[in-house]
């Protein structure tokens, strides 16, 4: 069954837009929504809907779609309309080997200590309390931001956006989970390790730890994936 998205959530984006609209902005608020899991895979995207919550243009939005469907986060469908887009397994094991070249590298490359890993800290913050509250969705955002803080680290403008459009096509993985909780806690005393790794100095040891932890999760995922998508 294909579900609506629900335009309310994008209601309240409308004042990031400012005064001059544009399709770049319109791309980053839905990528971000994407991301946070407000607009899971097969959703179809209203431009009616969006477009007036958000009070931008037909045109606006539809380069906005293309710009997103560019990312391989939204599909177009003829005489359907636009959709966010469903992954398979290929993609997952293309994610997990692009976030292993980003990810690891980051953290080898870093210069000498110290790290700033404020936003690193504040992403464990808010996964510890996501997981005190059983909030398992907003804990998997929290589980992406940590990441995010991570590459972050190389302070690479390109490495930073890059890992956006990757991370947000990883949330779209993540729907694909029946057991959140399951999923994403035992990651939250993993990242925990990786920040005191960070915190120690220890770039060898925090290398190590991302490297196991990508391919555990990588592991569940495609698991998980061929169960649903079948040989």
């Amino acid at each position: 069954m294909t579900a609506e998205v629900d335009p309310a959530v994008l209601v309240g984006d409308r004042a990031l837009l400012g005064r001059s609209s544009t399709a770049e902005r319109v791309a980053d608020i839905l990528r971000t929504r994407i991301s946070e899991g407000y607009l899971p895979p097969g959703s179809k995207l209203s431009e009616d809907a969006i477009g007036g919550a958000l009070g931008i243009s037909r045109n606006t939005l539809r380069e906005a779609f293309r710009l997103l469907t560019h990312e391989r986060l939204l599909v177009h469908e003829l005489n359907r309309g636009v959709f966010v887009r469903m992954l398979t397994v290929q993609d997952v094991t293309d994610i997990y080997q692009v976030r292993r070249l980003i990810e690891c590298a980051a953290v080898r490359g870093l210069d000498a200590p110290p790290y700033d890993l404020s936003h690193a800290v504040a992403a464990v913050a808010e996964g510890e309390k996501a997981a005190k509250e059983g909030a398992w969705r907003d804990l998997g955002t929290a589980n992406i931001h940590f990441h995010h803080a991570v590459v972050a680290l190389a302070r690479s403008r390109r490495l930073d956006e890059l890992m956006r459009g990757i991370l947000a096509e990883l949330r779209l993985v993540f729907h694909a989970m029946d057991n959140p909780r399951g999923f994403h806690e035992p990651y939250l005393e993993r990242n925990r390790e990786i920040l005191s790794a960070l915190k120690a100095a220890d770039r060898t040891k925090a290398e190590l730890l991302l490297a196991a932890y990508l391919d555990d999760a990588e592991q569940q995922l495609v698991e998980r994936y061929s169960e649903l998508l079948g040989p």
